[in-house]
């Protein structure tokens, strides 16, 4: 269960990587995932909804409700660090706890979040490592949740304009590793990493 905002949008849409191969589900499947459901959306966060389109708890909870049971890929945090900036009463630990009060004690993967200098207001770098900082204080809370450091890995080249969304060489990088990292993070056969967080 792969749960994204817009920076996710290039990892499961044509526009962006026309090449299904390099789409998130076949990446994901290189790496041994059976199958992958992506609910990527943009202005997507936890707490808020933007037009109607749920928000990443409801859309949580309602796999659960469904019956799914698996290994989650979360690519939220860009829109909780501004949300929050913007004066969300809802803290950013609270938005963790309320993702992980939902997936329980399912393996999950969040993956961390950057905007480069410049980026729209609410969307700065500061934030941003907050919320980074925020989801490595909850891992020892959580056995089984670990945080890919997609921010390590993140070159400049790849963001678009605004610092905040990515070009398509970007998006295919992302979407590969992030796979790489779900491996690091949960071998096969093997125990998770022993470490939260995970490149």
């Amino acid at each position: 269960m792969y749960i994204g905002d817009s920076t996710s949008d290039g990892e499961v849409m044509p526009d962006y990587v026309p090449n299904p191969r390099l789409r998130l589900p076949a990446q994901l499947a290189k790496v041994g995932v059976g199958i992958t459901y992506p609910e990527v959306s943009g202005a997507r966060s936890i707490v808020e909804t933007f037009k109607g389109i749920p928000n990443g708890a409801t859309v949580a909870q309602d796999h659960v409700a469904a019956g799914y049971r698996g290994c989650w890929i979360l690519a939220l945090g860009t829109n909780e660090a501004a949300d929050v900036a913007a004066g969300s009463e809802v803290g950013l630990t609270a938005r963790i706890a309320r993702m992980m009060s939902i997936i329980g004690n399912q393996p999950v993967m969040w993956v961390n979040a950057i905007t480069l200098p410049g980026a729209p207001q609410y969307y700065g770098e500061d934030g941003m490592r907050r919320w980074n900082e925020d989801l490595l204080a909850a891992c020892p809370k959580h056995p089984r949740m670990r945080v890919f450091d997609w921010a390590a890995h993140a070159k400049p080249q790849w963001f678009i304009p605004d610092g905040v969304h990515y070009t398509t060489p970007g998006y295919v990088a992302r979407t590969r590793l992030i796979a790489r990292g779900l491996v690091h993070a949960f071998p096969r056969g093997e125990p998770a990493s022993a470490t939260c967080l995970v490149r």
